[in-house]
């Protein structure tokens, strides 16, 4: 057995003789001395053999990855390399033994390959010998012990939900399970353990927290897979502060004992409907400042059709300022951002810049000289100033200008790699209107407790219902989201009423959850982390890939086990399936 790290030895070492297993990441034949760097899972640790010495053939043979164990003395290095924590000693082998030769590489395992992700995702096993990922699964395991420690030492118990579930409609579209013993019914795996955990509080557990594997076939993309993990966890007898304040310590413990980041607490909060107004984005990136600024009144009486129109349908007029950046946007730059605001459903980008005390622009000619002071005084316009304008519907403008604000920030660099800023989002809405299904859907979850003041309103005025519910918000990626949960039988049977289910509708599809609620139901209300995006956020990463050992392709396939793949028909037979071709 292995007993020793290669970077358990240093220069106090000197003169011992010890024992290493490794992959060869490195060799090198210099005047007749073979260099071997010896890489284990804690870094590199340089050996020589000398041609004397018996297995020096077998030292020159070697391929990169191969699997050797050497003995060798420990000496001072001549040339120290001091990025390393071995860099200033070396082994001298004594004994080499090869374990496993190592084929021809497919991309050469290094932090800087060039290899396409494709390659690297079909040799994930080879990726993992890199460094950078390595590390990634190391900083995720950190997190992980953190939060057992932290959760375990404020009283909570560590319970496992089941995978094999009953489907349930709201949210995305289910995985579902065929059963074999029960032809024609089906499983689905768990989306969350949503109301597992709810049942655990009517259970009496008071506290729970779960690392948990949820499941959701949906469209994916960098921040998202079909199967990633949580950290759950539910409390009872609880309002919304305290969930928040209890899980922004959960969040600032693990960003001290992982990264030796203080987190300055409590966290700010801010009502949704303000981070849409000011952000367009229920999650926003608050590293740099740059506000949606509505200019609509400056414009009420304007000659200028385009905005004239977008008045006269109720419409809005909003913009963002980019400071002192005037001259690095040409004519082409500002057309390139136009297109990517008409991703978002927006109609055009108008634009002027202030320039020598005169303004110039798309909308120079259109708009009177008394709409250009008017918006200089409101914006607080200055020499070099960029002003990019939205007209349209409210969440049109909100959600364009939201989205062409993070990639300003992004592409001017306004954001720093380490600049962490952490705020809670609450007061959700707790419908929104789905144009596809022509009703109002949750917008958490059926179970999301409305406000008090609310309750009255869910069959009434469904779009002004607000609810008790909070994200936490990381440099504009939501780690983690949850609720105070309904516990009263009489408003949940007022929720599915409010979601379109028939009371038939809901028997069936929550009967035994419902049922529950007649045995002693306390109040009571939870949160999910998303680990996958807190260990992104933790290790500078836009990739969720990097940060999951086996990930799945944007496809959602696995390149390296070459699933999903066709199964044989005696295992469909015994399903009771039949593919449609």
């Amino acid at each position: 057995m292995k007993k020793y790290n290669n970077t358990d030895f240093n220069s106090k070492n000197i003169g011992e003789t010890i024992e290493l297993y490794g992959w060869v990441a490195k060799k090198r034949n210099l005047g007749g001395l073979v260099f071997i760097d010896l890489r284990d899972r804690s870094g590199i640790i340089q050996l020589v053999v000398r041609p004397e010495q018996k297995d020096y053939d077998l030292a020159c043979s070697l391929k990169s990855e191969s699997v050797i164990h050497a003995i060798g003395s420990i000496v001072e290095r001549e040339s120290k390399n001091l990025k390393i924590p071995t860099g200033e000693i070396e082994a001298i082998v004594s004994d080499l033994e090869l374990i496993n030769m190592a084929n021809d590489l497919p991309f050469e395992i290094t932090d800087t390959t060039t290899a396409l992700e494709d390659t690297r995702l079909k040799y994930r096993y080879l990726d993992l010998r890199r460094e950078e990922l390595k590390d990634k699964l190391i900083t995720r395991s950190k997190i992980t012990m953190a939060v057992r420690n932290f959760l375990s030492n404020q009283g909570f118990i560590e319970v496992e939900t089941p995978v094999l579930c009953k489907s349930t409609p709201e949210g995305a579209r289910d995985y579902l399970v065929p059963s074999r013993v029960n032809k024609g019914k089906f499983y689905a795996l768990p989306q969350s353990p949503q109301i597992f955990k709810q049942l655990l509080m009517i259970g009496g557990i008071e506290k729970y927290f779960q690392i948990a594997k949820c499941f959701r076939d949906e469209d994916l993309r960098a921040d998202r897979q079909p199967e990633f993990t949580q950290i759950d966890l539910e409390m009872s007898f609880v309002e919304e502060d305290d969930v928040m304040d209890l899980t922004e310590k959960l969040v600032s413990h693990v960003f001290h004992e992982v990264r030796g980041i203080d987190i300055k607490l409590p966290l700010m909060k801010m009502k949704y409907d303000d981070a849409i107004r000011d952000y367009g984005s229920d999650k926003p990136d608050l590293r740099f400042d740059m506000k949606i600024k509505d200019i609509t009144d400056i414009f009420q009486n304007t000659e200028f059709s385009v905005f004239q129109n977008v008045l006269d349908n109720k419409g809005v007029i909003n913009c963002l300022v980019v400071k002192e950046k005037a001259n690095d946007y040409s004519r082409k730059e500002i057309d390139k951002l136009t297109d990517y605001v008409k991703t978002y459903r927006a109609s055009g980008l108008a634009w002027l810049k202030y320039q020598e005390n005169d303004f110039s622009g798309s909308i120079r000619k259109v708009v009177s000289d008394h709409e250009l002071m008017s918006l200089k005084e409101k914006l607080n316009i200055e020499e070099n100033d960029l002003i990019l304008i939205v007209a349209d519907k409210y969440d049109i403008v909100k959600t364009s200008l939201g989205a062409l604000r993070c990639k300003l920030g992004h592409d001017l660099e306004l954001v720093k790699a380490d600049d962490y800023k952490l705020l809670w989002v609450v007061d959700f809405p707790s419908f929104e209107y789905s144009e596809q299904e022509n009703r109002y859907v949750a917008c958490h979850h059926p179970f999301t407790a409305p406000k008090d003041n609310d309750i009255d309103k869910l069959l009434t005025d469904p779009g002004h219902c607000y609810s008790k519910a909070y994200d936490i918000v990381i440099n504009g990626y939501e780690a983690g989201g949850g609720s105070i949960r309904i516990h009263n039988h009489e408003v949940q049977a007022k929720m599915f009423e409010a979601l379109g289910f028939t009371k038939e509708q809901a028997k069936e599809k929550f009967g035994f959850f419902l049922e529950a609620f007649d045995y002693g139901t306390p109040p009571h209300g939870g949160l999910a982390l998303g680990l996958d995006r807190l260990t992104m956020l933790l290790t500078n990463t836009e990739n969720i890939r990097d940060v999951i050992a086996f990930p799945k392709t944007a496809s959602a396939s696995d390149l390296m086990s070459e699933c999903p793949n066709s199964v044989d028909e005696k295992q469909l037979e015994e399903l009771a399936l039949k593919i449609e071709k």
